[in-house]
C-alpha cells in the first residue's frame, strides 16, 4: 500500500494562505539553508519548472511519483500558461469545474477523489503519492492521510485558509523529524495513528 502525504506550507497559527488563498507571503521565506533542505531533502515537490531553475531537473524522484491536487492550486500554474506544473509527477487535479485537461499528462478527478486515491494508493509501486493541496481537497481527502510533511514559517495571519477545509474530526498523528531552520522555518514530519 502506497502512502500519501500531505506536503503543504503554513502560517504560525496553521493558515496555508490568505482568505483568497494566495500564498505568495510565504516565497520569501525559500532562501539560505532552508531552500537548500527543500532542494536535497525533497526534490519532488518542487514543479518542474522550479527544478530546472535550481538543477535538480535530472535528479530522480525520491519519495513521490504522483501528485494529487486542487483546482485553485493547478489554477496557479495555469496563470503562468503551466499545464503540466510537475510534468515528473503523474498528475492528478481535483475538480468538479474543469471539464477536460488542458495536458496529456494531467487526469481531472471530477468525482469521488476518494476512491481514485484509494485506487492510487492500492498500486504496488515504492514510490508514494504528494498531495499538494488544497484545504478543500485535503479535507476531502483527510482519512486517506498516511503523513503530513508541515513546513511552517514564522508568520501570523490571524484568517485564512486552513490546511483542511473540513468539519470538526478529531484525528491523531504521530510527531517524527522536527527540523529549524535560520529563517525562523520548521518543518514537522507526522505519521497517521491507525
Amino acid at each position: 500500500m502506497r502512502k500519501l502525504t500531505y506536503v503543504i506550507a503554513c502560517s504560525i497559527d496553521g493558515f496555508i494562505g490568505g482568505p483568497d488563498g494566495d500564498a505568495s507571503f510565504m516565497y520569501p521565506y525559500v532562501v539560505g539553508e532552508y531552500a537548500e533542505y527543500l532542494r536535497t531533502e525533497h526534490p519532488d515537490i518542487n514543479p518542474t519548472h522550479v527544478r530546472r531553475l535550481i538543477g535538480t531537473d535530472d535528479v530522480p524522484n525520491r519519495a513521490y511519483d504522483t501528485i494529487v491536487q486542487g483546482r485553485r492550486s493547478y489554477d496557479e500554474a495555469l496563470k503562468e500558461g503551466i499545464t503540466s506544473p510537475f510534468a515528473h509527477l503523474r498528475e492528478y487535479v481535483v475538480s468538479r469545474t474543469l471539464a477536460e485537461s488542458p495536458h496529456p499528462n494531467v487526469e481531472i478527478i471530477s468525482s469521488d477523489p476518494v476512491a481514485r486515491v484509494r485506487e492510487l494508493k492500492a498500486e504496488d509501486g515504492p514510490l508514494g503519492i504528494y498531495l499538494c493541496g488544497g484545504s478543500v481537497v485535503a479535507g476531502e481527502l483527510l482519512d486517506e492521510i498516511d503523513e503530513l510533511i508541515i513546513k511552517t514559517y514564522p508568520i501570523v495571519l490571524g484568517t485564512g485558509m486552513p490546511m483542511f477545509g473540513s468539519g470538526f474530526d478529531v484525528t491523531e498523528f504521530t510527531l517524527g523529524e522536527v527540523r529549524a531552520f535560520d529563517n525562523g522555518a520548521v518543518v514537522r514530519t507526522y505519521t497517521r495513528k491507525r
